[in-house]
């Protein structure tokens, strides 16, 4: 039991806003995939729109 648990803290990591590259309040896993997901950083309370995949994140540009 305490070989899965370690062996699942080793495939997370924490979102990094692309805006400032803190730290925000959302936990990856390695197959996570997110499309045009409304990220909003509490640490610069700015809103990005992005795309994860394999933990690379990609900034969607809006159009209007």
């Amino acid at each position: 039991m305490e070989e899965q648990r370690s062996d699942r803290k080793s495939h997370t990591k924490w979102l990094l806003c692309p805006k400032c590259g803190q730290k925000t309040r959302i936990k990856l896993r390695a197959d996570t995939l997110l499309k045009n997901f409304p990220l909003f950083c509490p640490k610069c309370k700015q809103e990005s729109l992005i795309n994860v995949q394999e933990f690379k994140i990609y900034e969607v540009e809006e159009t209007k």
